[in-house]
């Protein structure tokens, strides 16, 4: 991390830099990221500013939006001010294509020069990830070994390269999918690499059967109606849910809802998955939970330690992310940093 603002200025380059997707998967690791958001987000948070995300419906196409995501700091250790661009086109799948496009353009906010402009289609798998990453070092079991990966989609390797990197004791990992056939390629190709010796990844066809065996069970997919239910999660379970960010998206039940919020394990990345994830709303208007009592923190909170994340193995933790700007520019910032030093 920059020590002041001087040396990034200093160290801009000339004419804003490009980084690519190829330069960010050598740049970038899962672990690295994780401790960067570990250490940098309770420290800056409080200095960035970052408004509601704006999100607009794409005309012609059914359920595709184009989402805008700005932030900035003036804290002498993250000078920049970022801007994600990011479309969503949920029938992407029908083409082959990632439902997630992105470009993110990083600024200097003392001079207010353009630094880089970077893939945010890869940065923001990093990105989600590595917080859904930190979660799991906070709020998972110390023993888990098994991670059951619900949806196999873009963001699935990145999910389970974050759950390994935080808790390495996991040694099977099962791959579900609706399409089966995902499932069992990206468990195969998840297989050929050598960097996840000794772990065993596999696919499984019922959810309701493979469920119950995991210790962290992680959601990416752009389900409208629950795919995981309470009643199947063991006691000890951590349940990680990304994949909605609309009231109308959801991935697991009220009843995985409220076994974590009755002890006060239900936490959110920040206060917005109040208002879009569908999982919490929906609760909320149920009466499941209610916003004043319901959330135990956020990831902010668990990272400065000020709000407890787990007490005993037998409770059962969720952790619900939505996404915000400034996971975003600490995501960048460690990026653009390591092209420049």
């Amino acid at each position: 991390m920059a020590s002041n603002p001087i040396s990034i200025t200093t160290a801009a380059p000339k004419s804003p830099m490009f980084i690519p997707a190829e330069s960010i998967h050598s740049l970038l690791s899962h672990k690295a990221l994780i401790e960067h958001f570990s250490s940098s987000l309770p420290a800056v948070t409080p200095s960035i500013n970052t408004p509601a995300r704006q999100s607009y419906p794409v005309a012609g196409s059914p359920g595709a939006s184009l989402l805008l995501m700005p932030s900035w700091s003036p804290h002498p250790s993250l000078p920049y001010i970022g801007v994600k661009l990011v479309t969503y086109f949920p029938h992407n799948s029908d083409r082959n294509l990632p439902g997630i496009h992105a470009s993110y353009v990083l600024f200097c906010s003392v001079t207010g020069q353009t630094l880089a402009t970077m893939d945010g289609t890869v940065l923001t798998l990093y990105r989600t990830a590595c917080i859904s990453g930190l979660a799991s070092k906070i709020l998972a079991r110390n023993d888990c070994q098994v991670m059951v990966m619900v949806g196999a989609g873009a963001l699935a390797p990145h999910l389970i390269q974050a759950h390994l990197a935080a808790r390495p004791g996991v040694k099977r990992v099962i791959i579900w999918n609706r399409t089966v056939d995902k499932a069992m390629k990206l468990a195969e190709r998840m297989r050929g690499d050598e960097r996840f010796e000794g772990v065993t990844f596999e696919s499984g066809q019922s959810l309701e059967e493979i469920v119950p065996l995991a210790d962290i069970v992680s959601c990416a997919t752009n389900s409208q109606e629950p795919l995981v239910m309470g009643r199947w999660l063991k006691m000890g379970a951590h349940l990680d849910l990304v994949g909605s960010f609309k009231p109308s998206m959801k991935e697991c039940d009220d009843d995985a809802i409220q076994r974590a919020a009755s002890a006060g394990r239900l936490f959110v990345d920040n206060k917005m998955a109040m208002e879009e994830a569908g999982e919490l709303v929906g609760a909320m208007q149920r009466g499941v939970i209610n916003q004043d009592e319901g959330i135990g923190g956020d990831l902010v909170d668990l990272a400065k330690g000020s709000t407890l994340g787990r007490a005993g193995d037998e409770e059962i933790t969720v952790f619900k992310s939505v996404g915000s700007g400034a996971a975003d520019i600490l995501a960048a910032q460690l990026l653009y940093e390591k092209c420049l030093y």
